[in-house]
């Protein structure tokens, strides 16, 4: 669950089935531990439906196919597993990737709707727009629990859980509010009576939204590379609506001063200015760089990027113009990667260079 952007496509994929009849038709695999090297970090989900459809892939190779077997043998059994890939089990598996890592993954049947109240949970605090922190108690004595996993979700004014043990439930809200913010996902593990239980701490971060002011070609296309990430994506003008926006974008009709004033632009909001008029870039730039956005850009040449910054001097730094990577764009569907490219980047705190040269890991 902490990745925000495959959220909401494994929800709505939950939610669609029939959880009524007992009998498992999909299975959660969660990844809950890794070491060295591997295709995805602790915390990614995938969703496997029983007719072999599968949601928020996490590799396409052998390991995934490996767990999508096991994942039907699961939804059979009606029982959790937890499988190892490592170099005591199923390393071969590993090796043919050429990752050479190690994991763990969860494997949880879906067949009745306690089994996805935790996700319902998740999508509450999203539409709240606040962040948290779920704990997922998956195993006990390195045995899978059995019937489901039991959870606690935690943010400030709300809380969510399945444990039913009181003391149970006490400890592994400890292990909660000690976890390290910055971390995306921990392990952890708890003693009680003589039992140890393991733990997947996750952050929960907000969905990413990324607001488009404009209304030509440039704003339709990157609303189309926005939704294809999973974002959430608003499309602002300030007088009517906009045709042939692509399925999934939100359409805002706001001036600028009313657009600041909307509480989705938080921290974790990206907004690009593209009216391709400068009088009404700046009266909107003046306003956004008012908000708490986590990136604002306008894309434009390099002198109206010098006007903007001579409009706005005390701005140096929060404000991206010509707004995207320097990767020779110049159609709408590559100005639209180049912008898509350094608002990711600067999500995941990098810099947008060339990984053959970098030494940082691959995932964030």
């Amino acid at each position: 669950m902490n990745i925000p952007q495959e959220f909401e496509s494994l929800y709505q994929a939950a939610l669609s089935l029939d959880l009524k009849n007992d009998v498992a038709d999909a299975a959660l695999v969660t990844i809950t531990h890794t070491l060295g090297s591997t295709f995805r970090r602790a915390g990614a989900s995938m969703l496997v439906m029983r007719d072999g459809r599968l949601v928020c892939e996490l590799s396409g190779g052998c390991p995934q196919q490996d767990i999508v077997l096991r994942a039907k043998q699961v939804m059979d059994s009606g029982q959790p597993a937890l499988v190892a890939y490592g170099r005591d089990s199923n390393y071969d598996v590993m090796l043919e990737t050429g990752c050479g890592g190690e994991l763990k993954v969860l494997i949880e049947p879906m067949r009745s709707s306690g089994d996805i109240e935790f996700l319902e949970a998740v999508a509450r605090l999203r539409s709240l727009r606040q962040t948290g922190s779920m704990a997922t108690v998956y195993a006990v004595n390195d045995v899978a629990l059995s019937s489901r996993p039991q959870r606690l979700l935690l943010s400030a004014g709300f809380q969510w859980t399945n444990i039913d043990d009181d003391i149970l439930r006490t400890l592994v809200e400890d292990e909660v509010r000690s976890m390290d913010r910055g971390a995306r996902a921990a392990n952890r593990q708890v003693l009680l009576n003589g039992n140890a239980y393991d733990l997947l701490l996750e952050s929960l971060q907000l969905p990413h939204v990324l607001v488009i002011v404009g209304d030509g070609m440039g704003a339709r296309t990157l609303a189309e590379l926005s939704i294809q990430l999973g974002w959430e994506t608003i499309v602002v003008n300030p007088s009517h609506t906009i045709p042939d926006l692509p399925s999934g974008a939100r359409q805002l009709i706001a001036s600028p001063s009313s657009l600041g004033a909307q509480p989705f632009l938080d921290s974790s909001a990206s907004v690009v200015v593209m009216t391709h008029r400068l009088e009404r870039d700046m009266a909107y730039l003046g306003v956004l760089l008012q908000t708490s956005v986590g990136y604002l850009g306008m894309i434009g040449s390099r002198q109206r990027a010098a006007q903007a910054r001579q409009a706005f001097p005390e701005t140096e730094g929060r404000l991206h113009a010509p707004a995207g990577l320097d990767i020779g764009s110049e159609t709408p569907q590559e100005i639209a990667l180049a912008i898509a490219a350094e608002i990711l980047a600067r999500r995941n705190g990098r810099d947008g260079g060339v990984l053959s040269e970098s030494q940082h890991p691959i995932h964030p």
